[in-house]
């Protein structure tokens, strides 16, 4: 997130990481559960676990606790912060 302040360009924190996921590494290992099984499972749709599993989507901590306690994983095991390049 980038913080305008007047002319000013502030650069936080949530602009220095990107969110990594293994969340479909963890679905096969889990007995190859569908995007569509594993979106039942957490009361989602199934966009939501491909927008997740593209990056396109950082889910909400209820649904990152949901689908670690689903697929039997840790929050940290299924997501994680990776810090971005600048150049």
């Amino acid at each position: 997130m980038t913080v305008h302040l007047g002319s000013e360009k502030k650069t936080t924190d949530e602009d220095k990481a990107t969110l990594k996921t293994t969340l479909r590494k963890y679905r096969f290992e889990r007995g190859e559960l569908s995007q569509q099984q594993l979106a039942d499972m957490v009361g989602v749709s199934r966009q939501t676990i491909v927008s997740i599993e593209r990056g396109d989507y950082a889910p909400s901590v209820k649904l990152a606790l949901l689908l670690a306690e689903k697929l039997g994983a840790k929050v940290e095991d299924l997501f994680t912060l990776e810090e971005k390049d600048h150049a």
